[in-house]
Parts: C-alpha cells; sequence; structure tokens
C-alpha cells in the first residue's frame, strides 16, 4: 500500500488508523527550540465521523487510504437500508441509516449524490445542497404577525419538519438546504 510521510500531510488527506479511514481536518507543523519538529494533526474517521487528534514526528509516515467518490443514483429504501445506484458500474448497494445520516429526510426518488467508497465499499453520501419539496402541512400565518424574522414549524412532504417563515403555507415549494435543514427560499413554479 502507499503510505503518505508528515511533510506531505494536508488538510484532505486521506489515511488509514486503526483499519479505519481517517480524513485530515487540520495539520499543524510545529518545531520546538531543540528536538524534532512535529505535526499536529485533527482527524476525523469517515465511517464513524468521530474526531481524533494526533501528533507525529518528522519523519512518520502513514498509510494511504483508497478514498474515491462518484455520482451514485438514489432509488428506494427497504429493510436492508437506503438502497443506491453506482452511476458507472450501474451496481446497486444499500446504506444503513447511520451512514445516511439526518439527510435521509431529503432523499427523493432518483437523486443524484456524491458517494464516497473505501476500498470500493460505500461509505457515505453526500446529497446535493439543496433540495426543492412541497409544504404538506404548516399552521396559517397570524394576521399581524408578517414582519420581522418570525418562523414556524412546517412538515415538509418527506415527513421532516423545518422552520419556515410566516408567510409560508400549505402547499408551497420550498428550497431547503440539505447540509442544515435550513430554509432558503420559496419557489414559484
Amino acid at each position: 500500500m502507499a503510505t503518505i510521510n508528515t511533510s506531505d500531510f494536508k488538510k484532505g488527506s486521506k489515511v488509514i488508523l486503526d483499519g479505519d479511514p481517517y480524513e485530515m481536518l487540520l495539520v499543524e507543523f510545529v518545531k520546538p527550540g531543540k528536538g524534532q519538529a512535529l505535526y499536529k494533526c485533527k482527524m476525523r474517521n469517515l465511517i464513524k465521523g468521530s474526531l481524533l487528534d494526533r501528533t507525529y514526528k518528522s519523519g512518520d509516515s502513514l498509510e494511504a487510504a483508497d478514498i474515491r467518490r462518484n455520482d451514485g443514483q438514489y432509488l428506494y429504501k427497504d429493510s436492508s437500508g437506503f438502497v443506491f445506484m453506482d452511476q458507472s458500474s450501474f451496481e446497486q448497494f444499500p446504506l444503513t441509516p447511520e451512514l445516511v445520516g439526518d439527510q435521509a429526510g431529503f432523499l427523493q426518488d432518483n437523486m443524484i449524490c456524491e458517494m464516497l467508497y473505501w476500498n470500493d465499499t460505500p461509505i457515505g453520501v453526500t446529497l446535493p445542497q439543496s433540495v426543492v419539496m412541497k409544504i404538506t402541512y404548516t399552521e396559517p400565518a397570524v394576521r399581524g404577525n408578517t414582519s420581522g424574522n418570525i418562523t414556524k414549524a412546517a412538515t415538509v412532504e418527506s415527513g421532516v419538519e423545518i422552520q419556515v417563515p410566516a408567510f409560508v403555507e400549505t402547499g408551497d415549494m420550498v428550497k431547503i438546504n440539505t447540509q442544515t435543514g435550513e430554509y432558503v427560499e420559496r419557489v414559484r413554479e
């Protein structure tokens, strides 16, 4: 397997620690007054999402992780999880609800997502930045409560509850940020 030397450590590098793939989020070079230079690294486990801080001496090396990204199409949900199809090989595979995370409420049939693979095994998914969904239920706006940044709860077609401005009504189409779950704008048809 390929290795990455400490001098090549940088933000975004993918390495293997304790059998799991990690992405380097922060790499700090520290040169003490005497002794070897140090590399302080903050890393995120790409499977579990946990964070890890490690310090390495100059000259150390880590095994490089075989991470690739590819487009995948969301097909359906079944007992094994959320089923996606790789856009290049047309192979279908399920992702567990834990791997999809909070984004599951914004998945739409036939949506093209960015898939993350480790050793040709899917380990994560990234949805498009935003989706357009229909509001299935929200309380009507209270008269006189339309100025300012007043929000109210609304349920979208997937069953997820989001906060929307007071002027949004049942049946409206809204754009939602898939990363934060926040209302972006009302979409006119």
